[in-house]
């Protein structure tokens, strides 16, 4: 693995990275509070070939992104369970996970923040919200 820190973010880069396809990749997001615990759970997600490649940004609080290509079901569920077996998905006041959304870098490309971000893949395509069970 390699860790490369640039431009305000620390890459966790795997050797299968370039399976990444440039139109086709996007991100699972994590929101942190703590840069110490993002550096963890980014490395260890690489490390435990969870995803190919990983970031954080380098401030105290920020986003870390965990990257797959979109069509990639399996590599998504991957993810996926990795957020939930390291409680990375918010849970609502009345228990349901946060319908949490994956983002097509091609769409960050394109300046698509916000109210201009729309995901055309949401955790609800795989899991059943209320009760954290597999739908695919």
């Amino acid at each position: 693995m390699q860790i490369i820190r640039q431009f305000g973010w620390v890459y966790y880069v795997g050797e299968k990275a370039d399976q990444l396809d440039d139109h086709k990749c996007g991100k699972w997001m994590y929101y942190f509070g703590d840069v110490e615990f993002a550096e963890k759970i980014c490395k260890a997600a690489v490390e435990n070939n969870v995803v190919t490649e990983s970031k954080h940004s380098d401030a105290p609080e920020g986003v870390c992104c965990f990257y797959s290509n979109g069509d990639d079901i399996e590599a998504n569920k991957k993810t996926i369970q990795f957020f939930l077996d390291n409680n990375l998905i918010r849970k609502t006041k009345t228990g349901r996970l946060y319908n949490i959304s994956f983002k097509f870098d091609d769409q960050t490309r394109a300046g698509e923040y916000g109210e201009l971000f729309q995901s055309d893949i949401k955790l609800d395509r795989f899991l059943d919200l209320a009760t954290g069970k597999w739908k695919v």
